[in-house]
């Protein structure tokens, strides 16, 4: 492990303890932070939870998802801050602290993988490991301007890592440099990252969500993909509305972050922070029939998503509403912020495609992502497609 100072309140205070990567491999020389989301051996694993973290211990053995990029020669630096058991996309934890962004101290960095994007925003390792269930990494990557994939889902190993909502978690990446994501995620695919034609169609009425002023501060990020990737057509999308995806969305999370946690608050009763203590009450109450009835609507959703994306046709979204809320907002305006976030974020999840965030352009003088959203497996195309727009 090497010490960094820690004005950004990124990592986690933990005592330092060697973890060994290879001499030699295809991430040598790089470095790597971890979401407290992950067991690292010689490490407790907190999930951002005072509480959980008491009941941890020191783990003995390192999550395969993180043991890859030490055998691929990457160093670890250090396990992030995130949210409260990852129940959260603002980026703030009421026990650890809030990680800074990385492009403006006085905005939220996004979470629930907050550290581990400020981590790499402010320059302390080359890329950093997070988690995404609604949202947990493209919001942090458009907040801190930095390269984001929320994978496939199912396609990596989720072992020795503490869930939210299983069949909604992947873990996922970010990195500053698009070489560096690049390099990363050639290991992590174990596939050549690649462009090649497609079909790009613009989610309309995913634009129409957003003000005209943030429209405008995407168009520059819409020139650009149609300069290196082709004309981009404008179609609608969706074949519900933005109030049943979200509810299906929120009835699948919420039920099983119950099923996960639920036994863990009501025998402890930890001290939640604000938010994160109303979304579980929330969940609680989430019954076994309002879920079946969510997993109808997300199969429906997914079949015809299947049809939208076929003949490699890749849709191009607003990773988030509007740029990184200021942390002076109200709680009201940011719960705001995130009921507005749910409506884009949630196809994704719902249906387990690949979702990258590119930090193309800038809104009042902060980044501001642009996605773009494939078909199942087609993780390697994204990156691919990433990299041939930012070189």
């Amino acid at each position: 492990m090497t010490h960094h100072p820690d004005p950004y309140q990124a990592l986690m205070p933990y005592p330092p303890c060697a973890v060994m990567h290879a001499d030699q491999g295809p991430l040598q020389g790089l470095s790597f932070a971890v979401k407290d989301l992950f067991d690292v051996a010689g490490y407790p694993t907190s999930a951002g939870q005072p509480h959980m973290l008491a009941l941890s211990g020191i783990k003995t053995h390192t999550a395969p998802w993180v043991q890859q990029f030490l055998d691929a020669g990457a160093q670890f630096i250090g396990k992030t801050v995130t949210d409260e058991l990852a129940f959260s996309l603002n980026g703030q934890n009421a026990h650890f602290g809030n990680p800074l962004n990385g492009a403006d101290p006085l905005r939220l960095s996004g979470g629930s993988s907050s550290g581990s994007a400020s981590a790499v925003a402010h320059g302390m390792c080359d890329f950093a490991l997070g988690t995404d269930t609604g949202g947990s990494i493209r919001a942090p990557a458009s907040h801190n301007g930095l390269f984001g994939l929320r994978p496939t889902h199912g396609r990596f190993d989720m072992a020795g890592s503490h869930a939210l909502a299983p069949s909604l978690d992947a873990p996922g990446w970010f990195a500053g440099d698009i070489g560096v994501f690049s390099r990363v995620s050639h290991v992590v695919l174990s596939e050549p990252i690649a462009a090649k034609p497609v079909r790009l169609v613009l989610g309309q009425e995913f634009w129409d969500l957003l003000s005209p002023a943030v429209q405008a501060a995407l168009q520059p990020a819409l020139d650009a993909l149609a300069r290196s990737l082709g004309q981009i057509e404008r179609a609608s999308v969706l074949n519900m509305s933005f109030d049943d995806l979200t509810l299906a969305f929120r009835q699948t999370q919420g039920w099983e972050a119950w099923q996960v946690n639920g036994d863990f608050i009501r025998r402890h009763k930890p001290l939640l922070g604000p938010g994160v203590a109303q979304r579980f009450e929330w969940s609680s109450q989430v019954t076994h029939a309002q879920y079946q009835q969510a997993q109808t609507v997300r199969a429906a959703l997914k079949d015809h998503m299947v049809q939208v994306l076929s003949q490699d046709t890749v849709l191009v979204l607003p990773t988030m509403p509007d740029c990184a809320p200021l942390i002076s907002q109200t709680d009201a305006e940011l719960e705001n912020y995130r009921a507005a976030s749910l409506k884009l974020l949630s196809v994704a999840g719902l249906t387990g495609c690949p979702q990258i965030s590119l930090p193309l352009v800038q809104h009042q003088g902060v980044p501001l992502g642009i996605s773009l959203l494939g078909a199942a497996n087609q993780d390697a195309l994204l990156v691919g497609l990433a990299q041939q727009v930012t070189q």
